[in-house]
């Protein structure tokens, strides 16, 4: 019967029964047309005319008449050399234009990123995105050959993959700090949906709608997060410290007999505690300072003044200063020979250089020092 019917002139159509559907082509018995078919291409879609194993045109919705080669009853008789079939060989492919939106995507690895707060991190992303054929010629040179009916599925495999990949070059890019990522999904969402048009320009395909619904961090990132927030609620560390023991109060009660009442006992201490102080620095705070009376004389004192600091001396032996030397070493000086009466000897406070028996300190260091002797005739 399909060889039968493929003799009359055909009208070529096609309405979608399904939603996953790309391409169709027109199931004609030995793939030939008539000539005078009458084609009839609809809203979102598009009709591609193969004649003779080439691409001869490309159909936007309306109707239009076929030329072919195959003359109905003559070219299959004139082809009784060939098993009476046409070798005028004519197809139509049909083409949704119309966008797929049911496309999902996520990463199965995370993607290592660079944090200027947080560092290497690794997240994970998923989300949806919609595929539109832009060129039908592209689409059948490239990916759909003669497959006579071309599903998402066949394609989307290959499109997560591509998203994945241009996924970590485009969060590295775009600067956005971990934290922001969440208020920046539509704008990094809008340059993936760019990048991967370029990519697929050569395949028909164009990626009109991208959209990230989540990325997420491992969990030891968000417990950092989650901590970070928290203190950055309560101000400081002491009051981070007491939200702490406030926290502990429950788990202590629900661990009785197993040091959870030791535990709530001393967490109830401690923060019976800091009430106490709390309470006390406010009471303080409330009373205004009164003047504080001036002492009428000096208050007597079980711990005497510290001792005066010992003179240091500077003496000069063999036209060089040495020193300084306390009163001990400067005895030392003296039994060496170094400290005579005559020798120059100076302190702090002294104007000058003067010889050692002109200073009424070193008299006793110098009792047992004999003059110079008298010159010898």
């Amino acid at each position: 019967m399909d060889r039968i019917r493929g003799e009359f002139i055909d009208i070529i159509e096609w309405t979608d029964d399904g939603r996953d559907t790309i391409v169709w082509r027109f199931p004609r018995y030995g793939n030939e047309i008539k000539m005078g078919a009458r084609l009839v291409v609809r809203e979102s879609q598009v009709a591609v005319f193969v004649n003779e194993g080439r691409l001869a045109d490309v159909y936007q919705p309306g109707t239009y008449t076929l030329s072919t080669q195959n003359m109905p009853v003559l070219s299959t008789l004139k082809g009784w050399k060939h098993g009476f079939e046409s070798p005028f060989k004519a197809e139509v492919y049909f083409v949704t234009t119309r966008q797929f939106t049911d496309f999902k995507w996520g990463t199965q690895n995370p993607v290592i990123l660079r944090d200027a707060e947080f560092g290497m991190v690794r997240v994970r992303a998923f989300g949806t995105f919609a595929a539109q054929v832009v060129d039908a010629a592209a689409l059948l040179r490239e990916l759909v050959g003669t497959d006579p009916q071309f599903r998402t599925e066949e394609v989307g495999e290959h499109l997560r993959q591509l998203i994945v990949s241009k996924l970590g070059s485009a969060l590295g890019a775009s600067g956005v700090p971990l934290l922001d990522l969440a208020a920046r999904q539509d704008g990094i969402g809008q340059q993936l949906a760019k990048a991967l048009t370029l990519e697929l320009s050569a395949t028909g395909i164009a990626i009109p709608r991208f959209y990230i619904e989540n990325i997420s961090v491992p969990p030891e990132v968000e417990a950092a997060i989650d901590t970070r927030s928290r203190m950055a609620i309560t101000g400081n560390l002491d009051d981070y410290a007491k939200l702490q023991a406030a926290d502990a109060i429950p788990l202590a009660a629900a661990n009785p007999g197993t040091g959870g009442d030791a535990l709530g006992l001393g967490v109830g201490m401690a923060l019976g505690q800091r009430i106490v102080q709390s309470t006390s620095g406010a009471a303080a705070a409330a009373v205004p300072p009164q003047p504080v009376p001036a002492p009428a004389g000096p208050a007597p004192s079980d711990v005497p003044p510290p001792l005066p600091a010992a003179p240091r001396w500077f003496i000069a032996v063999g036209g060089q200063q040495q020193g300084p030397y306390d009163e001990s070493a400067l005895a030392g000086q003296v039994t060496a020979g170094n400290l005579t009466r005559t020798t120059l000897v100076w302190r702090s406070g002294q104007a000058a250089w003067q010889s050692a028996d002109q200073v009424p300190e070193l008299a006793s260091l110098l009792a047992d020092v004999p003059p110079p002797l008298p010159p010898q005739g």
